[in-house]
């Protein structure tokens, strides 16, 4: 059944306070629903019918009787629609159907360098998506829209990239309407660390509100989750921390045009190079962690270092947005514990002791998926928020 219109405001804030009941995947009674939302019951049944007309609730199993009928249950049924999500890399396209809770239905992953420019690299994204889609055995007319990541700074509101120094040709370029035109669904875009730390967030620590998610990788970056939500910053380039000085960097050239910048030290680019002069022949930030964790002295000292490097940045930060975790992830990161060694050696000698207090600092427990799972989830979130549900109840 469909509706002729989208719901008025009231009403749809109504609708998005029962989705959010039930989107923890427990089943749940009117009653129930009424009193954890404070809806009046008749509405409470009007919201559920609009949600059962929509395929976002399903009934489920009828409760227990406390003599006479059983009352009917009502869930949230991640099936109802389909995810594109896309992780665009520096050198890889990795590519997942989800559901809506971010599971991972079928996914892809093929060698695609981003400097081959927009056209080429969408292209392929857009061939790869298709035919998941198709794997899946869902269509287009299942797709509640597409989440891409993107190696760079991004103007979310725009979802233009924006002077990306690794990704040639694609400054300005119309990442969401190239993606649009040609599979019919709305597109979100942001840089690729921001959609990690979503994934990681959402995935594995969603009742720890303040974290940081740093990617070591080629380059280095770190997204910010603040008070459970994304912090982009005015500009969307909140947590760019690769470009900040070290005080003994000296005079280490960085591709953003200074010097002394936190990548051009502890950037897996900037190891592999300094492996390679020394005749160890290393080319990414994975041959780097392969080497590490093979037991090479060489690039244990170099990772463990680059672990110290990224904490003296890191104690900054601990000390003024007090996270409770931070999580490490990216290339580098695979290196064992030599990496995360080096950065808990810095963060607790130089933070404050109530700042450290209840610290985590991990590994990535999302791993490869985080920003697959976190681009899903922009458009999850998106998607099924009070202004925007109308839209998807009147498909």
């Amino acid at each position: 059944m469909t509706r002729t219109g989208p719901l008025p405001a009231g009403p749809a804030a109504g609708t998005a306070a029962v989705l959010r009941a039930v989107r923890d995947g427990r089943p749940r009674t009117r009653a129930e629903l009424a009193a954890e939302t404070g809806l009046a019951r008749s509405t409470v049944a009007e919201r559920v019918e609009a949600l059962l007309e929509s395929g976002l609730v399903r009934r489920a199993d009828n409760g227990r009787s406390t003599g006479g009928r059983p009352p009917s249950m009502y869930a949230f049924n991640p099936a109802a629609r389909t995810v594109l999500a896309v992780d665009v890399g520096a050198r890889h396209l990795r590519i997942a159907v989800t559901d809506l809770v971010g599971e991972v239905l079928t996914e892809g992953y093929r060698a695609q360098d981003v400097t081959d420019g927009p056209r080429a690299v969408l292209e392929r994204v857009c061939e790869l998506a298709a035919s998941l889609l198709a794997a899946s055995g869902r269509g287009t007319a299942d797709l509640l829209g597409i989440g891409i990541g993107l190696p760079g700074p991004v103007e979310h509101a725009s979802g233009r990239p924006t002077n990306p120094p690794i990704m040639p040709g694609w400054d300005g370029f119309d990442v969401p309407g190239f993606v649009r035109d040609r599979l019919g669904a709305v597109t979100l875009v942001d840089n690729d660390v921001n959609a990690m730390a979503l994934g990681e967030h959402r995935t594995h620590w969603p009742h720890r509100p303040d974290l940081i998610f740093v990617k070591a990788a080629t380059g280095i970056g770190s997204g910010l989750i603040s008070g459970g939500a994304l912090h982009r910053g005015s500009q969307g380039v909140a947590g760019d921390m690769g470009h900040v000085r070290l005080q003994n960097g000296a005079d280490a050239a960085c591709r953003c045009g200074n010097v002394g910048c936190l990548e051009a030290v502890a950037g897996g680019a900037a190891i592999a190079a300094r492996l390679t002069a020394d005749g160890i022949t290393a080319d990414t930030s994975a041959d780097v962690a392969a080497l590490a964790r093979a037991g090479s002295l060489p690039a244990v000292a170099l990772v463990r270092g680059a672990g110290r490097a990224i904490g003296e940045v890191l104690a900054t930060a601990v000390s003024f947005f007090n996270p409770s975790v931070i999580v490490i992830g990216g290339g580098l990161s695979q290196a064992g514990e030599h990496l995360i060694a080096g950065v808990r050696e810095v963060v607790y000698q130089r933070s404050l002791p109530l700042a450290t207090r209840e610290l985590d600092i991990v590994q990535s427990l999302a791993g490869d998926r985080a920003a697959v799972r976190g681009a899903a989830f922009m458009v999850i979130e998106r998607a099924l928020a009070p202004d925007h549900l109308p839209e998807l109840l009147a498909c």
